[in-house]
């Protein structure tokens, strides 16, 4: 398989998408459960392709079509070989909310004052960690590389794949309880991100606030510290909520003032800390990382605010699991505006623990006296209080007109609450 390592090397990317194909690209036809990549490699090829890796011998010509036995596997191992080429720092971030955001502003941070390969959008699986490895090219100077997990040992095969040296969990929660089963899985498979690093000498970031992370990594060596409640490397203060989140913090030797920034939910108060915790660990000045604190704009459905000619959207619909939702819920409460309503769509991947969970939420909302709307199968299955509760956006847009109200949305990425946006 190494033998074929050099086909890389001398094209000028790597694809695994027939119909996206760059001239002189390496096409790695990939097996999957809706698709076969095998059957469009000589496609590949006619669109450009310098070479195409496949794992079926009959279309193999060993002149421009090579076969291997597994092509995900060759893809993953040519990953590892080309990272190894690098010796930079690499960031893995996992955890079960903020993942995203997170790598976001530690790449905001660390890019003022180095040149970043950073995980584009949320390419954080068996696929997409291997793909972002393989941009890493001689300007790099530090990777960031986010590492999602459905089941346990996903975290496992990425770091050995990526082989971080820096590392950050950004909390456990119940997410994609379906191949976990319960939350203990949730927390052993995260922690196999601490484990590789551990066992390589590496740094990793933990919030102290953070009880059970805390807890779990006090036996690891190399803790950096972060907190909002003790006395560590990095201490920060939640200076309020506009609904933006507005921050101060402090290290050893300086004290920041005040920063305002542009993203809502006091929940991303510890993403902007571990964000200035990195940016102190890699010497970032401090006027860099507050400018980069304050400048950043997030996008993509995840914590923004959007004025309309009717209402005011806080969008953060790009996914949801109990704990997001929650600690969306619960910053949406804190927020003065009058006319507050929160459209919630249905947490999916939850397992045998979903309709619990989704009875959490409504029982929350209540008990919060919370106006609210419902929208996907499983919270209305559980209307039983006369709630507003809708099978899909659709339904819900032909029978609501909402207007001068300030809007949380807040649902799975399956259940499409972006397409509300226009209408609202």
């Amino acid at each position: 398989m190494e033998k074929l390592f050099s086909l890389f090397y001398q094209s000028s990317g790597i694809s695994i998408d027939s119909r996206t194909i760059e001239k002189d690209a390496l096409f790695i036809a990939i097996k999957g459960d809706r698709f076969d990549g095998n059957l469009y490699a000589e496609k590949a090829i006619e669109a450009g392709a310098k070479f195409a890796i496949v794992e079926d011998k009959s279309i193999s010509n060993e002149t421009n079509i090579f076969w291997v036995e597994n092509s995900l596997l060759y893809l993953q191992k040519l990953a590892n070989f080309h990272r190894l080429k690098f010796n930079i720092p690499i960031i893995g971030i996992t955890g079960s909310n903020g993942k995203t955001s997170t790598k976001e502003l530690i790449n905001a941070v660390l890019s003022q004052k180095y040149y970043v390969l950073c995980t584009k959008g949320n390419l954080n699986n068996h696929l997409g960690v291997p793909l972002t490895l393989l941009q890493l090219n001689d300007k790099h100077e530090l990777a960031i590389i986010e590492m999602g997990a459905n089941k346990p040992g996903d975290i496992k095969e990425l770091a050995e794949i990526a082989e971080p040296n820096f590392g950050i969990i950004t909390n456990i929660g119940k997410a994609h309880l379906e191949g976990f089963i319960n939350f203990e899985g949730v927390l052993k498979t995260k922690l196999e991100l601490f484990d590789f690093i551990s066992s390589s000498a590496g740094e990793f970031i933990v919030n102290a606030d953070d009880e059970i992370l805390n807890n779990a990594t006090k036996n690891y060596s190399s803790r950096v510290l972060y907190s909002s409640k003790v006395k560590t490397a990095i201490e920060g203060k939640l200076e309020g909520l506009t609904p933006f989140v507005a921050l101060s913090y402090k290290t050893e030797n300086y004290e920041s003032p005040c920063i305002k920034t542009n993203m809502i939910g006091n929940y991303n108060f510890y993403n902007f800390l571990v964000a200035i915790t990195f940016g102190h660990l890699f010497k970032v000045s401090n006027v860099l990382i507050n400018e980069a604190i304050s400048n950043y704009v997030p996008s993509n459905n995840r914590s923004q605010v959007l004025k309309t000619n009717n209402n005011e959207l806080i969008i953060d619909c790009y996914n949801a699991n109990p704990s997001s939702m929650l600690a969306a819920l619960e910053s949406f409460l804190m927020l003065k505006e009058q006319n507050k309503i929160a459209i919630l769509g249905d947490m999916l991947e939850l397992g045998e623990e979903s309709i619990a969970e989704h009875k959490k939420i409504l029982t929350f909302c209540f008990d919060n006296n919370l106006e609210f709307i419902t929208v996907g199968p499983i919270f209305k299955s559980l209307n039983k209080d006369g709630f507003n509760s809708f099978d899909d956006y659709l339904e819900f847009h032909s029978k609501n007109k909402l207007s001068e109200k300030t809007i949380l949305l807040k649902g799975s990425r399956g259940i499409a609450l972006e397409n509300l946006i226009a209408y609202l």
